[in-house]
Parts: structure tokens; C-alpha cells; sequence
């Protein structure tokens, strides 16, 4: 969980042990900012991802491929961390950990400590502490009778491992392990699937598995590392802990709060079977989301110094926990909703349509009025339509905006205003705050609506020659039916001009909210599709950032991929077919070259025998062969018995002598 370890990094040591008095001291000990220099836990840890690199609030990152040196940094260091709730990778490696520390503890010149972050999935089957009574919660006392889920044996095993091998030495090792609920804040680790499927919004509604009335012990990331830092700063005598919040909630009850705070409001229940099918959980999120149990963390309740973030859960801190997930998640400026004046009115009006034509309807009974007061609404609009000669007066378009930018689409991913407001007393009335908030003493900002205030103010500007210039170079096709023309650029320019006198312009609103407004100049612009303007707003506002690829964007980015990967392998076969190509006809001339060598050293060997024969041949002729001829004759005409014999002796008598 890297959210503990940022967390454990701008934590003062010693700093739990301390009464928090006030949100100062709170802030020294809770900071997400720069930590103190001094005094602060210095982390040192591994990369699940090589590739990443270290992180600033990491000291320094072990290789984990090396046992042997890891081992040496895990002996130099006072606390040693494991958590296996997410990876179950991770069982195995702190097993291990624990182990070699284990085997080197007489070696430690102080007591090491050793915290393993578990899972209450460990008591998933446990029995009821009073059969009669199952609502009664278990605590730290009962962890000896604690029955694990079937998936989760071996996180039991290693929690078993941890508890016996710190029995060893207590005064040289000492272990801990922390049984920690489903965790979620600061992206949602447990609940990430809901959190993004609601901000979506694209679903029709949040899937509830099974009946949803089962418990689900949940305790904040933040608080998790509060325990931790309590543990490594008071080293308590318990060394199993329960670490959960009082919540209570049920898996229906965080679904609810998640969709109504988050998405459309709707919830639907499915069977457990039809969400084993889902590919968006795995099958410890599924085992976790359906476990029914009630625990309470008495020892850290009632002797450790925690500044809760939530103790009372995820549901009753929802609005805090959806802005931690926002902010962690970094969803912005992706995806913006491009709201326009014309689009807000039809909409609007379609839904009271929709609404007050159920006034009448049975189904009206439970709708404590909502379709009665649309109907009046909408018949309001439609008389003053009529003495305004067709226009709806600014209050309902304010309130038709107010509504829009209150939805959760444009609270989720964010919106563009595009022409509005359009005057400085219309954008006052539009970001108004909903309740009378006090000013501060010392401010001179006036109050507004944060919730829907925009982040950036743009102004594209531009003189009135070269908008007239441009609006009468637009095809006939785009103009029709439009007000850009000559005349209707003329009348709004005018219009605008009006109501935007020097000081008294929606720029100026916002310059008081100290939101200063950005002019862009689109003279300057020569691109068809304003390349030069987008690039201008991207450098204000910081690159696109969204929750992850669309599947229409996975399916370009695997259509692309795939086409660089089929390029690839033909280049690849290409340049080998070029190689197989030219060493071939490498190989062939080199043959061929190896024959002619071949044949000339034949050649000259043949030639070599030839010239050595000469001289004896010479001497055969001069001195045997005539010998010889004449003993054949010889011997011809005897025809001795032994014609071998004969010649011998005839060569022997006749053998010429040589000078």
C-alpha cells in the first residue's frame, strides 16, 4: 500500500505517543505535504515495477532479486512492514523475511520489529462468540479461534509464523500482526470498482452481489497507517490486532452511499453467481466484498493516539472520501461536458415534460410532489415564454444551469461553459453559494459555489473587422438557418459590447475571485483546427488526464499496436530473408572460390610430380631400359620354365656399369 508508506514518511517518530491537542499538532503528525526534515521514518523498500522509478518519499530501494543483500538492509532497519492484503505474492516474500530474521536475531545489537498487515478474511468462518447472539463482534481475544476463508489459508499460516517465531526473544524481535479491514480512500482500493464504475456514469446503476446485508469491517488507509505508526512508536504487549472502523456498514448500504454521492443514485442487485462472471473483480475483491462479518478493534480504540480520518466509515465520510479519490485518481480535464445555452434549455424542458406528465400517473404516490411542482414550473416558463416573445427569462436559465452543473456527469469529469454567462450579474447569480456563508473577516473575495466554479477563465479575442471577416467566409451551408451572418454578427457584437462595458464585465467577476482569466489572441491562429489555440489551452491547463482508456481508445490503441507489431515482424522477416540472401550467395562464391583454389593446387602438384620424374626417367631410359628390352627378347626366345628367374639372371650378367 504505498498510501501507508507515504503516509509512515511524514510521521514524526516518537510523534503517536504524544496527546494531539490541536489541528496544528494533527497536521505535524497527518501531512501529505513535504515532511519535516528531522526526525520523520525513513522508508526504505522495494519495486513491484523495476521500471518505476523511486518514489520522493523513499529513502532508498532495495533489489529484490538478491536475497542475501536485501536481507542485510532488512537487518538494518528498526521496523520491518509487509503488507498481504493486495498481492498474495507477497505471503511467500514475508515469510521468507521473517524467517532470516528470525535466524540473525542474536545478532541484533537492539530490539527489530516486524508488522505484518493481514486481512480479517482470516476470521471469515470463525463461530459466533455467542451462538445465540451472532451480532456480538469479535475482538483481538478471540484471535485463537479465528476460521479462515478457503481462499485465504495462507495468509493465515504466514499470520501463525509471525505470532511464533516473535516468541522466540521478545526482547530482540518482536512481531505484530494487524488483521485490517477492507481498506479504501485515497483511490479506493477495495471499493475501486464501484468508485470508477459511478464516475463513469455509464452504467444504469451500481450492482449490489446477493442480498447486500452482510457486514463489511472497513477502516480508512490513512487510519490503517496510524495504527501502524502506533505499533512501531509504543511497541504494545498485544501482538495481534484488529484494525477496524465502527461502521458497521453493510455491502448495500456503501453501494447506495457511492451511487447516490457518485453516480445515477440507482442501485441493482445481482446474484453472487452472475457477479462471479464479471471480469472487472477478481476473485479475492469478490471473496472480501461478500464476507459478513462484525469486529470491533477494542485495544486500538482504547490505547493508541489516532486522529481517526473516519472512524465511522466510508458512508458517513462519503463527500471527504469521494474528493480523496478524485484528487488520487487525477481525473481532470478529459472528457469535459461542452455545455450550451441552446442544449441546457431543451434539456431541462425535456425532463419537466417528462416528470410532470407522471402528475397523473399511479406511480405518482411516492413522489412526494416532485411531478406536481415540475408541472407548475413548467407551466411558469411557458407564460412567461408568451409575454417575452418566445424567450425564457434568465432566472430559469440560471436555474436550468445551477441544475446542470450540480449533476453528477459534470461534478464527475468536469465542464466547459461555452457563452455563458454572458454579463457580470448573470455569472453572480449562476455561482452564487447555496447557503449564506459568512465571509471571512480578513477576505475581500466574495463567497461563491466551489462546487461549480470553473478552474480556468479563457478569453478568446479577437477585433469585431476580423470576426466579420470570418463569418463571411463560412460556407452557405454552415450559415443557414444561423445567426451568423453579416447582420446577426453585427447585432450580437453590439449586444455584447453593451453589456460588457470596461468595468463591468464577467472577466472582471472572476479577476475579484482572484481566478484571473487567460486571452488568447486567435488572430495568430493559421490552422484549420485551431492546432495553436489547443496548444496554448493545454499548457494552461496541464495535459488531459483521464481514469483510463475508453474501450473504443484500448480497441485503437490494440488496432495500432497491432499494426506496429505485424510491420515489425515483416521488416524483421524481410531484413532476415536479405541476410539468409546475401549469405548465401556469400557461401556460393566462397565454394566456388574453394574450387578454383582447389584445382589450381592440383595443378601445381600434378606439374610438381611431372618435373620430379624427369631425371629418373632419363636415367631408366639410358641405363635399364635398353637392358631390360634385350632380356625380354631373350628371355621370348628361351621361354624358360622361370621366366622371373631368368630375366634376374639375365640382368644380373648383362647389368651395365654406370661411370
Amino acid at each position: 500500500m504505498s498510501n501507508l508508506k507515504v503516509f509512515l514518511s511524514h510521521c514524526i517518530v516518537g510523534a503517536s505517543l504524544d496527546e494531539i491537542e490541536d489541528e496544528e499538532d494533527a497536521a505535524s503528525v497527518r501531512s501529505d505535504g513535504i515532511p519535516p526534515k528531522e526526525g520523520t521514518y525513513k522508508i526504505i523498500g522495494t519495486l513491484q515495477d523495476a521500471t518505476k522509478g523511486k518514489p520522493d518519499w523513499v529513502q532508498e530501494v532495495i533489489d529484490l532479486s538478491e536475497k542475501e543483500k536485501m536481507l542485510e538492509h532488512l537487518s538494518e532497519c528498526d521496523v520491518v512492514v509487509y503488507d498481504i492484503t493486495e498481492n498474495e505474492d507477497q505471503i511467500e516474500e514475508a515469510s521468507w523475511a521473517v524467517s532470516g530474521l528470525h535466524a540473525e536475531l542474536e545478532h541484533f545489537e537492539s530490539q527489530k520489529m516486524f508488522i505484518l498487515i493481514s486481512t480479517v478474511m482470516t476470521w471469515s468462518k470463525s463461530k459466533p462468540v455467542d451462538p445465540d447472539d451472532p451480532e456480538i463482534p469479535f475482538t483481538e481475544e478471540d484471535y485463537r479461534r479465528r476460521k479462515p476463508h478457503n481462499n485465504f489459508r495462507n495468509h493465515i499460516s504466514a499470520e501463525k509464523l509471525v505470532i511464533k517465531l516473535g516468541k522466540t526473544n521478545k526482547a530482540k524481535f518482536a512481531t505484530y500482526v494487524v488483521a485490517a479491514g477492507l481498506t479504501y480512500g485515497a483511490g479506493e482500493n477495495m471499493f475501486h470498482y464501484l468508485f470508477k464504475t459511478a464516475w463513469h456514469g455509464e452504467a444504469d446503476a451500481l450492482k449490489c452481489y446477493g442480498n447486500g446485508m452482510n457486514v463489511l469491517p472497513t477502516i480508512h488507509i490513512k487510519d490503517l497507517a496510524a495504527v501502524v505508526q502506533n505499533i512501531a512508536d509504543s511497541r504494545p504487549k498485544t501482538r495481534y490486532l484488529v484494525a477496524v472502523d465502527d461502521s458497521q456498514n453493510t455491502l448495500e448500504e456503501i453501494i447506495k452511499a457511492v451511487s447516490q454521492n457518485l453516480g445515477n443514485g440507482k442501485v441493482d442487485h445481482i446474484t453472487k453467481e452472475d457477479a462471479l462472471l464479471s471480469k472487472s473483480l477478481s476473485q479475492p475483491e469478490f471473496d472480501m466484498l461478500l464476507v459478513n462479518l462484525r469486529m470491533d478493534g477494542v485495544y486500538i480504540k482504547e490505547n493508541m493516539n489516532i486522529r481517526w480520518i473516519a472512524e465511522q466509515g466510508v458512508v458517513d465520510n462519503i463527500p471527504e472520501v469521494i474528493k480523496e479519490y478524485k484528487k488520487a485518481r487525477g481525473l481532470l480535464h478529459y472528457k469535459l461536458h461542452h455545455i450550451k445555452i441552446k442544449d441546457v434549455i431543451d434539456e431541462a424542458i425535456a425532463n419537466l415534460e417528462k416528470s410532470a406528465a407522471r402528475a397523473d400517473a399511479d406511480e405518482n404516490e411516492d413522489d412526494d410532489g416532485k411531478a406536481q411542482e415540475d408541472q407548475e414550473l413548467l407551466d411558469s416558463i411557458n407564460e412567461s415564454k408568451e409575454s417575452n416573445n418566445g424567450r425564457i427569462e434568465n432566472q430559469y436559465i440560471i436555474r436550468f444551469y445551477r441544475d446542470k452543473l450540480h449533476s453528477m456527469p459534470c461534478q464527475n469529469q468536469g465542464f466547459i461553459l461555452d457563452g455563458y454567462p454572458k454579463t457580470l450579474e448573470q455569472a453572480k447569480e449562476l455561482f452564487a453559494a447555496d447557503d449564506e456563508e459568512e465571509q471571512e473577516e480578513n477576505s475581500k473575495i466574495p463567497v461563491y459555489d466551489k462546487g461549480t466554479m470553473p478552474e480556468v477563465v479563457l478569453s478568446l479575442e479577437a477585433p469585431d473587422d476580423f470576426l466579420k471577416q470570418r463569418v463571411m467566409n463560412l460556407p452557405e451551408q454552415v450559415v443557414a438557418g444561423t445567426h451568423n451572418t453579416e447582420a446577426g454578427l453585427t447585432r450580437r457584437l453590439a449586444d455584447f459590447r453593451s453589456l460588457n462595458e470596461e468595468d463591468n464585465t464577467v472577466l472582471n467577476y472572476f479577476d475579484e475571485l482572484e481566478i484571473h482569466p487567460q486571452h488568447i489572441d486567435i488572430t495568430k491562429e493559421t490552422e484549420e483546427k485551431n492546432t495553436n489555440i489547443a496548444e496554448q489551452i493545454i499548457k494552461i491547463m496541464g495535459e488531459p488526464r483521464n481514469y483510463g482508456p475508453t474501450p473504443e481508445e484500448l480497441a485503437e490503441a490494440e488496432r495500432t499496436e497491432t499494426e506496429k507489431r505485424l510491420k515489425k515482424e515483416e521488416e524483421e522477416k524481410e531484413e532476415r530473408e536479405r541476410k539468409e540472401e546475401a549469405e548465401a550467395k556469400m557461401r556460393e562464391e566462397r565454394e566456388k572460390e574453394w574450387e578454383n583454389r582447389l584445382d589450381e593446387v592440383k595443378r601445381q602438384e600434378l606439374e610438381l610430380l611431372e618435373n620430379q620424374a624427369i631425371p629418373l626417367r632419363n636415367y631408366l631410359m639410358k641405363h635399364v631400359m635398353p637392358t631390360l628390352t634385350q632380356g625380354l627378347i631373350e628371355c621370348c626366345k628361351v621361354r624358360p620354365d622361370d621366366a622371373i628367374d631368368y630375366m634376374a639372371e639375365y640382368l644380373f650378367r648383362n647389368n651395365p656399369q654406370v661411370d
